[in-house]
């Protein structure tokens, strides 16, 4: 699959504070708007927990883990009952324990459990809880801890609460276990009964576009089969980044690149993140080696203004600004852009990469 990101899974969150209420922001993806929310409440209410666990998920979007962590923190610390603190912690802990992957990372993926199992516990209809459960238990290798069965049991706890958002977490869980033919009756259900779902056709186009899915049904099929899903989204995707982003990786991958920037260029003007599309630019430019300059243009654009969540953060904008330079054979300047990425995460392995290949 392509985004870990997944534990960014966002729910509804009842308003557990007068006059204050995050989650309409941050399951629509507004993770800016909702960090900007989040931190002028607490310039007025420094010990509202609710605040700090919003900031903390905004910041896991916007790949801040070590704020987010600290914001989470302080949000348990506050009311350690509060199941939107620990989500926010679990997610924190957990996205921090993937990015390592090594024996240090064990305590954190173990304490990231924890706290996703109190979240569930303390409030069992909160539906974020439940897909970060589910999908960290489906991402952990066995041995720490991870189990299909138990993914599967999570979307099945889902379905009680969110029938909509349990088939995704079924279908998606299916597809990484390479059970294709498994997860797609899942996903169909999930976009007839909310067709429109941007997180629900994102991830159809993510889990049909996956490694999993190819080997079940072979690279040819899969490309056909994405071009036709990209196109029939096309027309109800109107300006909203996310879908948008979804068909144009869609259409990447089964090799129309042109198409990809046609569609992600016209809807620049218009889209409600402006910034994912301009990254989708620089995605499509690194990839495909066409467009360079106004890949390079985008991504420089990218760089000078706040970047919505759920992307991969600046770092990924400097990795492809690096790959684009590569293609144009200026190493120095790749190797500048890698050495970027990995100043905000030193842990970046697709950006170690491209600074061995340049070396």
């Amino acid at each position: 699959m392509r985004s870990l990101p997944a534990i960014v899974f966002l729910a509804a969150l009842p308003a557990l504070g007068a006059g204050y209420a995050p989650r309409a922001d941050l399951d629509a993806g507004r993770y800016l708007k909702a960090l900007g929310d989040a931190e002028a409440q607490l310039k007025q209410e420094p010990g509202n927990a609710l605040a700090w666990a919003a900031k903390s998920q905004a910041l896991i979007a916007l790949v801040r883990l070590p704020e987010a962590l600290a914001a989470a923190d302080k949000a348990v610390e506050l009311q350690p009952g509060l199941a939107d603190a620990l989500l926010a912690r679990g997610m924190a802990r957990g996205g921090a324990a993937l990015q390592q992957m090594n024996i240090g990372s064990i305590g954190k993926i173990s304490a990231a459990f924890n706290d996703l199992r109190a979240a569930v516990q303390a409030d069992p209809k909160l539906v974020a809880a439940w897909m970060s459960l589910g999908l960290a238990y489906e991402q952990i290798p066995g041995i720490l801890g991870g189990s299909s069965r138990k993914a599967l049991e999570c979307a099945q706890n889902l379905k009680q609460v969110d029938a909509v958002r349990g088939e995704l977490l079924q279908g998606t869980v299916l597809a990484m276990a390479g059970k294709w033919p498994e997860a797609l009756p899942c996903f169909n259900r999930a976009l007839a009964a909310a067709p429109g779902d941007p997180e629900v056709i994102y991830g159809y186009l993510d889990a049909l576009g996956s490694r999993e899915t190819r080997k079940v049904l072979g690279s040819v099929p899969q490309k056909r089969l994405q071009i036709q899903e990209a196109m029939r989204f096309l027309p109800g995707a109107q300006s909203r980044a996310r879908v948008l982003t979804a068909i144009c990786d869609a259409l990447l991958d089964a090799d129309l690149p042109e198409d990809a920037w046609r569609i992600a260029k016209g809807a620049l003007a218009g889209t409600d993140a402006p910034s994912l599309m301009r990254l989708e630019l620089g995605k499509i430019a690194a990839r495909s080696g066409r467009h360079p300059e106004e890949g390079l243009a985008a991504l420089d654009q990218v760089l000078r203004e706040p970047l919505e969540g759920g992307s991969g953060g600046y770092g990924t904008a400097h990795w492809r600004r690096g790959q684009i330079l590569q293609g144009l054979g200026r190493k120095p300047e790749a190797r500048a852009a890698a050495e970027a990425a990995l100043r905000i995460d030193p842990k970046d392995a697709k950006a170690q990469r491209l600074l061995e290949d340049l070396r």
